[in-house]
């Protein structure tokens, strides 16, 4: 199951949120309610998705270097929007 929703996150982090919401606990172990995650589901998904991974990697917690991994997913996530703006600006 990790290695499929792995490659489900290389299509789409937000399919890779999606099966982890349907088929593990991960997400709920991660936030105490279900509004965090589902705000960054249509927000920020690779931000999301690295906090979840993390957070399940880490043994129920995010420092050190995998706060290092959320923070480049989060730029990633601001690069979009802004590689986004700017193409549609040309």
């Amino acid at each position: 199951m990790p290695c499929l929703i792995a490659v489900l996150a290389l299509l789409s982090p937000r399919l890779a949120i999606f099966a982890l919401f349907l088929f593990t606990d991960v997400l709920a172990r991660a936030w105490d309610s279900w509004v965090i995650p589902l705000i960054g589901f249509f927000i920020l998904p690779w931000t999301t998705l690295a906090w979840a991974a993390m957070f399940w990697l880490g043994k129920g917690g995010v420092d050190g270097f995998e706060f290092l991994i959320v923070v480049f997913a989060f730029v990633i996530d601001i690069g979009s929007y802004i590689g986004g703006a700017r193409s549609r600006g040309d």
